[in-house]
């Protein structure tokens, strides 16, 4: 397996009976690039740049029709809609934006059945102080590192869209910033062996899970959560040789995501409506911390196949 930490060595992968996939498994260290670059990022330490909503305030009581219209517009220039409504759209109007572009996903973890309404929409509230429940670290001043969408399960399991609407956008002194980083700008910081070894490499023990890196038409598209302190278990199908090279291509790719010359930061304010597609961008958010009531941060999301 490789292993790597300040105390552990590097050792080599390892082959599954039968002449499986190699697998191992990747640990982040201390001293590697994308480590101080997420700090800098996620805490916010590094300017960003600002994703604006296009003002539409005629959207929120118009025709559904023309919301939806707008929405795929900005949807397929860019893979991200931004709408700057009056107000949020009513729940019925904002499930019926989850029908017009695909399946909303039911949110069936008990540990947020409280955020809860109509199955599918979950209200993200900024309630708690910092927790290791990572359950609970949507609700909390944790910042989120950077990840595709349910990047542990299969394709057809992943949300193509991320629905965002912001509520309150809670202290804007406190309030945590959503950060997007195109998948796009990702890739070209990569080498091409990089990409390749990225291509034969997946979660491991996960069924149907897609590859960390696999091409859709020309564009390169990523399935990979930044796991902070955590294990990542991988296996890789190809040439056992070329197995020993996962490690490094993961650590370009993490600092290739933390990068911060393509990140682009979301300052939430109420009536604003984001539409992410999870095959365009990394997604995380900046730490923030729990507020007073009246400054809550409260936005709503749905998860869209």
């Amino acid at each position: 397996m490789e292993h790597r930490t300040s105390l552990s060595p590097v050792r080599p992968p390892v082959r599954n009976a039968g002449d499986g996939p190699a697998h191992g498994v990747f640990l982040a260290d201390a001293a590697d690039p994308h480590v101080p670059l997420r700090e800098r990022l996620l805490g916010n330490g590094t300017p960003l740049a600002d994703v604006t909503g296009r003002p539409r305030p005629d959207l929120t009581s118009g025709p559904s029709d023309t919301l939806h219209e707008e929405v795929s517009e900005q949807l397929w220039s860019r893979g991200l809609a931004a709408i700057q409504l009056d107000e949020p759209l009513p729940n019925d109007r904002f499930t019926a934006l989850g029908a017009f572009l695909g399946t909303a996903m039911p949110e069936r973890d008990p540990a947020v059945a409280p955020y809860v309404e109509e199955e599918v929409i979950l209200n993200l509230r900024s309630e708690h102080a910092r927790t290791d429940d990572v359950a609970l670290q949507p609700f909390a001043g944790n910042y989120l590192s950077l990840h595709t969408e349910s990047s542990g399960a299969p394709v057809e399991r992943q949300p193509r869209y991320i629905v965002l609407m912001c509520l309150a956008p809670g202290d804007a002194s406190q309030g945590a910033r959503t950060v997007l980083v195109p998948m796009r700008e990702v890739a070209r910081r990569l080498a091409p062996k990089t990409l390749a070894v990225l291509s034969r490499t997946r979660y491991r023990d996960r069924p149907g899970v897609p590859t960390i890196a696999r091409q859709v038409g020309d564009r390169w598209v990523f399935s990979l959560r930044d796991f902070l302190a955590d294990e990542l278990q991988w296996s890789y199908e190809g040439p056992e040789e070329d197995a020993t090279a996962v490690g490094e291509a993961l650590r370009e790719l993490l600092a290739a995501m933390y990068a911060p010359e393509h990140a682009q930061g979301l300052q939430w304010r109420r009536g604003l409506l984001v539409v992410i597609d999870n095959t365009y961008f990394f997604h995380g958010r900046t730490s923030g911390s729990a507020t007073p009531e009246a400054r809550l941060r409260h936005l709503k999301r749905l998860r869209v196949v």
